[in-house]
């Protein structure tokens, strides 16, 4: 069933809608899918370089899901897929597209950490605060609220705080899991973005970066640049 735009605000907590709108997300008109064009560098926490990088993301505006296809290594033969589809998450590293490295094994932990990662990314999918009604929503007082989705062991909640612009500038989890197999060791986990800019009419950042919290400290392996973004919007 199509939602109407009272629907939308009667659905949404003001405080929420309001973001929505001041970031150019659009009632009337949904943008189903947001694709992204990444740059930019990642490492493991214990290691001294970073490897460069190449991405591209899809985004879903209507159900929590996304697609992180990376190129990494030498000559990019190292490719990345961290993706969140159907409810699973998945997460695999192969050396010239065909030889394993890491293939994740599906489970709920694995499903719980990308689910996180769609919710702490919704800066980059304004739309998906109006139209994607498998989240929900909580206020913590005018420039911080928490967004959940999932159920049972899968179940995910991100905090989102506001700059002095209201724009989201950052997302924290308390309990991520750092592995992809047991034990998975919960841990801090928090990105922030930047360098916000007007773009198709929509107030997005256009770098980040993540990193997990150990013994008080904020361990960087993360941090991307926005090279191109695009939506594909329909008039309701």
């Amino acid at each position: 069933m199509i939602e109407t735009v009272q629907d939308i605000r009667q659905r949404l907590p003001t405080t929420v809608y309001e973001l929505a709108i001041r970031l150019g997300a659009k009632p009337d008109v949904e943008c189903s899918t947001v694709k992204i064009r990444q740059t930019g560098q990642m490492k493991e926490i214990s290691a001294a370089n970073w490897m460069k990088f190449s991405a591209t993301q899809t985004m879903s505006t209507r159900a929590c899901e996304f697609d992180w296809r990376a190129r990494t290594g030498p000559l990019g033969i190292i490719t990345i897929r961290d993706a969140f589809l159907h409810g699973q998450g998945h997460l695999t590293v192969k050396a010239l597209g065909l030889i394993p490295i890491t293939t994740a094994p599906i489970s709920p932990q694995l499903s719980r950490g990308e689910l996180m990662r769609y919710l702490a990314e919704i800066a980059w999918a304004p739309g998906a605060i109006l139209h994607n009604r498998a989240l929900r929503w909580r206020q913590y007082g005018p420039d911080r609220m928490a967004v959940s989705a999932g159920s049972g062991d899968a179940a995910a909640e991100v905090l989102l705080n506001l700059d002095s612009e209201g724009r989201i500038a950052g997302a924290f989890a308390p309990d991520r899991g750092r592995s992809v197999k047991p034990p998975y060791l919960l841990t801090p986990w928090r990105g922030s973005f930047s360098d916000y800019r007007r773009h198709q009419d929509v107030w997005l950042p256009f770098a980040g970066e993540v990193g997990w919290e150990i013994d008080g400290q904020l361990h960087v392996y993360f941090q991307c640049l926005i090279q191109e973004w695009q939506s594909l919007s329909t008039a309701l």
